[in-house]
């Protein structure tokens, strides 16, 4: 039998979903509503969301608190929020248990190496700064010159995957309760 799911599966990319919004909402939300049928008819109704911090958009209020209002600003983003929105419902409706975790720009391997983003799709900032310096022209390119920051580029927040991984197994222990979404 299953106890819990943990859903790690979706598209994830900003830029991309914005190219191709339709590719998102059918694999992100469809894949959603899929799942949910799929768990709900086999009688298991615990489950731990890896959704992300897109969800927020742009913010006035800098550092974004958890309990910002949420207004996503790309089709991805859009696509994470209704996927908690869904959550929630079976929380309310179905006495499930949910908790989605919301974070920025998960980076890094396993220690060993063996496990890990593939380097040649990756099309976050680290792995292609790391590719940038592998390569024999050593280039980066960096996009936005504009935001309200000393040199004029973007500040980001990363978490490291292992970490992340240790808070998934953690959160897993707080989908205990019936009718409770975190």
């Amino acid at each position: 039998g299953v106890d819990a799911v943990v859903h790690l599966a979706a598209y994830k990319q900003v830029g991309e979903s914005t190219a191709q919004p339709a590719r998102y909402f059918l694999n992100n939300i469809g894949g959603m509503v899929s799942l949910l049928d799929s768990m709900d008819r086999a009688g298991v109704r615990r489950i731990l969301y890896s959704s992300s911090a897109a969800v927020y958009g742009t913010q006035r209020v800098m550092p974004i608190r958890e309990d910002a209002p949420l207004r996503p600003d790309s089709p991805y983003g859009l696509t994470k929020a209704q996927g908690e929105a869904q959550l929630d419902f079976m929380v309310q409706c179905r006495q499930w248990s949910a908790v989605s975790l919301r974070y920025f720009n998960p980076v890094g391997a396993h220690p060993s190496g063996r496990i890990g983003e593939p380097f040649e799709y990756a099309a976050s900032l680290v792995p292609c700064a790391l590719k940038g310096l592998a390569a024999e022209n050593g280039q980066l390119s960096i996009f936005g010159t504009d935001y309200d920051t000393p040199d004029g580029t973007c500040l980001r927040d990363y978490i490291h995957v292992c970490d992340l991984a240790k808070a998934h197994v953690a959160a897993l222990a707080v989908v205990e309760r019936p009718g409770h979404y975190i």
